[in-house]
C-alpha cells in the first residue's frame, strides 16, 4: 500500500510539473503575441504620423537632398573615396535639428508613449549609368550608421519601416541615379509593463489555476496520508483488539472444558473458583466492548445526565476508589478550592478521570498529584506524574481514536488506544477542554478545565 501510495505520489508531481510548464508555455505563446500586437501597433500609428521627413521639415529635407547630390558628384569626380563619402553623410549639419523635430511630432501625435528612436543608414548606392552600378555604401542595421535620433542601442528597439529613396542627376551630360535606404527603429520606454498590464487577466487566471492546481494536488496528497493512516490505525486497532480478546476467551474455553470434569463440579470450592473466573472474563469481554462502542460516538453525540456536584468531595471519591485498585501507587492531592459545585455528568466524568489515572500508571508513574484550583473562571483539575513522558512530536496525537504511545520498553502496553480519545469526547461534551504538557523522561502534566 505504502508502494501504491509513493507511486500515486511521485506520478501527481509529475503531472503537476507538466500541466505547470504547459500553463508557462501557454502563457510565454500568449506573451510574445501580444509583443508582436504591440510592435504592429506602433508601427501602424508611426506610419500614420509620417511617411517621409518632407512633412515634418521640408527645408531639412530639401537641404539633405543637395547634400546626397553633392556627396555622389564629388564621388564621380574622383574627388571623395567612398569612406569620405559615408562620413560626410553620418555627420550632416542638420541631424539634431531633424531628431528635435521628429521627436517632437512623436510626443505629440502619441502622448502615451515615451519613444526612443534612432534612423540608421544602410544603404546608399550610385547608379553612374545604366551597365554598372557602384555600391558606395551597404551595411546592415547599426547604431554607429545613426542618421537622427537619441537611441544609444538597437538590441531592444524593434524596425518600424524602412524608408527607400531614388534621386536621378545630371552630371557632366552623363546621367546617375541615386539609391538610398534608411531604417527607423524605435524603442518604447516601459514597454514590458505596458504588456505586463495588458496581460493581466491572462496571468491572473494562469496564477489562480496554478494555485488550483497546487491546492487540489496538497489537497489529495494530504488525503492520501490520511487514508494509508487510517488504514494504519485500524490495521493497529484490529491487532490490539485481536489481542485484548484472546486471553478472555482462551480463559473460557479452559475453564469451560475444566467444569466438564466431574470431579470439579463435586468439589464446590474448585467449581466456585472457576464460576468466578468465568464471571470475570465474560465482564471483561463485556467492558472490551462497551469500550468500543462508547468511544466510537462523537461529542455531540453523547447523552449527558448532569446535576449538581460538589466537585472536590466527587474527585476525591474517585481518588479512593483508584487507591485500592491500585495500592502501590504514591497518590497525592493539592486541592486549592473548597466546596465547588458544577453542574456534571457524574458517570462519564469518573470514567473519564479514571482514564487519565490508568493512563499514567499503565506509563511507568510511581507518584501522581492531583491538583485544583480556578482559573480565569474556570475550573482547573490538573493530574501530574512521574512517568516517561511523551515527545513533543507525539503530543498532538495523544486524543485521536485508537493512538497508543510507543516507546522506551512500553510498546507493548496493553490498551485499545481510545482511553484518552474518550476522555477529550467528555471534557468537549461538558463544553470544557483538556491539554497535556510533557517532556521525554520527565513525566506528563494533563489539565482538564471546566466551566464554573
Amino acid at each position: 500500500m505504502k508502494q501504491k501510495i509513493n507511486l500515486l505520489i511521485a506520478f501527481s508531481i509529475v503531472a503537476l510539473i507538466v500541466l505547470s510548464t504547459v500553463q508557462c508555455y501557454l502563457v510565454k505563446t500568449a506573451y510574445d503575441y501580444k509583443v508582436a500586437q504591440f510592435h504592429i501597433e506602433i508601427k501602424n500609428e508611426i506610419a500614420q504620423i509620417s511617411n517621409n521627413y518632407s512633412d515634418i521639415d521640408s527645408v531639412i529635407v530639401s537641404k539633405k537632398e543637395t547634400l546626397y547630390k553633392q556627396l555622389s558628384e564629388n564621388y564621380i569626380k574622383g574627388e571623395k573615396n567612398k569612406i569620405d563619402i559615408k562620413n560626410g553623410i553620418l555627420k550632416n549639419e542638420f541631424s539634431d535639428a531633424l531628431t528635435q523635430k521628429i521627436k517632437r511630432k512623436l510626443e505629440r501625435d502619441l502622448p502615451n508613449l515615451k519613444i526612443d528612436f534612432a534612423i540608421v543608414l544602410n544603404k546608399f548606392i550610385l547608379y553612374k549609368n545604366a551597365q554598372k552600378a557602384d555600391t558606395i555604401f551597404s551595411e546592415k542595421p547599426f547604431i554607429q550608421n545613426k542618421l537622427y535620433g537619441n537611441l544609444a542601442s538597437l538590441n531592444h528597439a524593434f524596425l518600424v519601416r524602412n524608408y527607400v529613396g531614388t534621386t536621378n542627376g545630371t552630371f557632366e551630360k552623363q546621367g546617375y541615379k541615386l539609391l538610398t535606404e534608411d531604417s527607423m527603429y524605435v524603442s518604447v520606454i516601459d514597454w514590458e509593463m505596458i504588456i505586463l498590464r495588458r496581460m493581466t487577466f491572462i496571468l491572473m487566471l494562469s496564477l489562480l489555476s496554478i494555485l488550483t492546481l497546487i491546492t487540489l494536488f496538497t489537497i489529495a496528497i494530504k488525503a492520501l496520508i490520511k487514508h494509508k493512516k487510517v488504514i494504519d490505525v485500524k490495521t493497529d486497532f484490529i491487532n490490539n483488539i485481536t489481542h485484548e480478546l484472546k486471553t478472555p476467551l482462551a480463559t473460557l474455553g479452559i475453564s469451560t472444558k475444566i467444569l466438564e470434569q466431574k470431579s470439579i463440579r463435586e468439589n464446590d470450592e474448585n467449581f466456585n473458583a472457576i464460576v468466578n473466573t468465568i464471571s470475570r472474563q465474560n465482564n471483561r469481554l463485556q467492558s472490551l466492548i462497551d469500550q468500543v462502542m462508547a468511544n466510537s460516538l462523537a461529542e455531540n453525540e453523547i447523552e449527558l445526565q448532569k446535576e449538581k456536584i460538589e466537585t472536590e468531595d466527587f474527585l476525591l471519591s474517585i481518588i479512593n476508589d483508584f487507591k485500592i485498585t491500585f495500592p502501590k501507587i504514591n497518590l497525592q492531592t493539592d486541592f486549592q478550592t473548597q466546596k465547588t459545585i458544577l453542574v456534571l455528568d457524574k458517570f462519564h466524568l469518573t470514567t473519564a478521570f479514571l482514564n487519565v489515572l490508568e493512563n499514567a500508571v499503565k506509563y511507568g508513574s510511581n507518584t501522581i498529584t492531583i491538583k485544583t484550583r480556578i482559573v480565569q473562571n474556570q475550573f482547573s483539575i490538573s493530574v501530574e506524574d512521574d512517568g516517561i513522558g511523551i515527545e513533543k512530536n507525539k503530543q498532538s496525537l495523544l486524543f485521536e481514536k485508537f493512538y497508543r504511545v510507543q516507546q522506551g520498553n512500553l510498546h507493548n502496553t496493553k490498551g485499545l488506544g481510545l482511553g484518552l480519545y474518550y476522555v477529550d469526547q467528555i471534557i468537549k461534551a461538558h463544553q470544557g477542554t483538556i491539554n497535556v504538557v510533557s517532556d521525554l523522561g520527565k513525566g506528563t502534566q494533563f489539565t482538564i478545565l471546566l466551566k464554573v
